[in-house]
């Protein structure tokens, strides 16, 4: 099975998130200082018990965007634990509920992540259509189970992870436009990657976010995945998923050069450090059922260096 162009999945990612960038909106959210100190501090606390990567990457900012990444993570984290863990009958009552408090530009005082959130968006005009797509994204795991084509799984990859990275571009701050298009292809791959990983976890769940015409093409069933085969089948199978996203973050990579330069390299870093889990899949044979891929704390920060040098000469790898 051949890799084809993704212009097809891709035109409607992009549509979405130029119409996403129209909703931009500068209001200044007054909150007095001792709340926001401790609704950014609860947003840390978040970020660092919940994605390592992620908290990382972030402490790679200067403080001010580092804080508003944190009230992002934070807002995601609240979204997604809300279709995760929330009992049935109660999770598309809590969502809409937490979509009006999100979205709100003076939520409740008693709402840290919210009032933090809210900062975060006035301070550097985080567009709401972007929180808004997020919040949709995450209600997709209510309904929607399976994927038939890649080309639904990268619209969902789009919903939950794609407009993080643009929320995250406008808390960085870019130089063009030019840059949406790069920030959806990171997304998506950084969503892929989390998908592959996380196969026995969200079989588990009920879920299966790989595309069913490709499972059928190389002979994969649910029964693999309920039995946990590592067979040749299935080594194709992954390595042919792992070929696709690795080619989605060279393609994002240069993308990175448009971003301000006080924030290339987090993202290069968060870009790197998730594309290595790759590697880790790959070095365990494509067995994501007996184990979850990862890094440990020190191939992390060993990286770093390495990831560093490749962010200083980013400018020089960017398409004309």
């Amino acid at each position: 099975m051949e890799i084809h162009s993704t212009l097809s999945w891709e035109t409607r990612l992009i549509k979405m998130a130029y119409e996403g960038l129209d909703s931009l909106h500068h209001r200044v959210v007054p909150f007095d200082a001792p709340l926001l100190e401790a609704a950014y501090r609860l947003c840390e606390q978040i970020t660092r018990e919940h994605s390592r990567t992620f908290f990382l990457a972030s402490v790679l900012l200067p403080r001010h965007k580092r804080r508003a990444a944190w009230a992002l993570y934070a807002f995601c984290r609240v979204t997604d634990d809300i279709v995760d863990d929330s009992r049935n009958d109660e999770r598309l009552e809590k969502l809409n509920a937490w979509r009006e408090c999100a979205l709100s530009d003076c939520p409740p005082s008693s709402n840290l992540v919210a009032v933090a959130w809210a900062h975060a968006r006035s301070q550097f005009g985080i567009p709401i259509k972007y929180a808004e797509q997020l919040i949709d994204g995450v209600a997709a795991d209510l309904a929607k189970f399976r994927y038939q084509t890649f080309a639904e799984l990268a619209e969902y990859a789009y919903g939950v992870a794609s407009t993080v990275g643009l929320m995250v571009m406008h808390i960085i701050g870019f130089r063009t436009t030019r840059a949406v298009d790069y920030a959806i292809k990171l997304g998506v791959a950084l969503q892929l990657t989390n998908i592959l990983r996380d196969i026995a976890e969200d079989w588990k769940m009920g879920r299966v976010y790989l595309p069913q015409e490709e499972m059928q093409y190389f002979g994969i069933t649910e029964a693999d995945l309920a039995e946990a085969r590592v067979t040749p089948a299935w080594r194709d199978f992954m390595s042919f998923q792992i070929q696709r996203v690795r080619h989605l973050y060279e393609q994002a990579w240069p993308g990175i050069a448009l971003l301000n330069r006080d924030g290339r390299f987090a993202i290069a870093a968060a870009a790197d450090l998730y594309r290595a889990i790759l590697d880790d899949i790959e070095a365990h044979d494509y067995d994501v059922f007996s184990r979850r891929a990862h890094l440990t704390s020190w191939d992390k920060l060993r990286r770093l260096p390495g990831i560093w040098l490749r962010s200083q000469i980013l400018e020089k790898q960017l398409p004309s």
